[in-house]
């Protein structure tokens, strides 16, 4: 307000003493709409950042996917949201993108289920691969209980039977879950004869 009232005041003095001053009139109005046109975007961030701040979508802890990055929400700024994405990577979300696009919380329900698939050879039996897999992945200590492990058919064809493996965790050892129950299945089905898929092709001679 000070330089605003500052520079009226030397306007009116330069037209008392005989100035043009259309000249700094339209310099000024110019000026104006650059600033707006700058702070458009900041103005927006900012009304973002105060409606998620009221609604809470997420808080500080929790793992998102928004605006095409996933990860554990590190601060949460008026202006940004500021995330640590699964390789290490800081993300900053403006956001206003951000509270008017998609937000998936991994976290606010308590639990995370993990979804792997792996498959097995066609002729294999698949009650038991379900049976080892279960067992193996409630060998890993970082899976839950309650949910129950689930193991279902998701497709046959292409030569295997693709399984879909959903052992459920708590989000801050979702990534230990992923891999290390992986691992515990294969093993499980290599040591009680389960077989995974051969690639193969077939050659037509003409």
């Amino acid at each position: 307000m000070r330089v605003a009232l500052t520079i009226l005041l030397m306007l009116s003095v330069f037209e008392m003493i005989g100035v043009k001053i259309t000249a700094f009139a339209a310099l000024l109005a110019g000026a104006g709409l650059a600033i707006g046109a700058a702070l458009n975007g900041s103005l927006g961030n900012f009304a973002g950042g105060v409606m998620m701040l009221l609604f809470k979508p997420f808080k500080v802890g929790d793992m998102i996917e928004a605006q095409g990055q996933t990860g554990v929400v590190l601060e949460q700024g008026i202006f940004n949201t500021i995330i640590l994405t699964a390789d290490n990577k800081t993300a900053i979300l403006p956001n206003g993108p951000l509270s008017t696009g998609t937000i998936i919380n991994y976290t606010s329900h308590g639990n995370l289920r993990v979804d792997l698939t792996m498959a097995i050879a066609p002729d294999m039996d698949i009650a038991k691969a379900r049976e080892v897999a279960i067992a193996a992945m409630k060998q890993h200590p970082k899976v839950l209980d309650t949910p129950t492990p689930e193991v279902s058919v998701l497709k046959v064809g292409d030569g295997m039977v693709t399984l879909a493996i959903r052992p459920y965790t708590t989000q801050p050892d979702y990534w230990d879950v992923y891999f290390g129950v992986q691992e515990l299945v294969k093993n499980a089905w290599d040591a009680n004869g389960v077989a995974g898929p051969v690639p193969h092709r077939v050659l037509i001679q003409k």
